[in-house]
């Protein structure tokens, strides 16, 4: 399971990967500084969509897998 401090580790990663500042991704994922700053803290109330919204910004994709079902 993906835990809120792993996405914010891997919205970070990607950001300083891909030279931004957390004002230019703010601006590019149409969200405020403070999202981004809390997002990438791990914080666990975190908007879904707004942080759906950054990783898309980034490039990332967030797959979700559905474990096999046992009959």
């Amino acid at each position: 399971m993906l835990t809120a401090n792993e996405l914010g580790t891997a919205i970070r990663t990607a950001r300083k990967a891909q030279g931004l500042r957390q004002d230019q991704l703010a601006g590019a994922a149409g969200v405020g500084v403070r999202f981004i700053v809390d997002l990438e803290a791990g914080k666990p109330t975190t908007h879904l969509g707004k942080a759906l919204a950054v990783a898309a910004a980034l490039g990332l994709r967030i797959i979700i897998e559905q474990p096999s079902v046992r009959r």
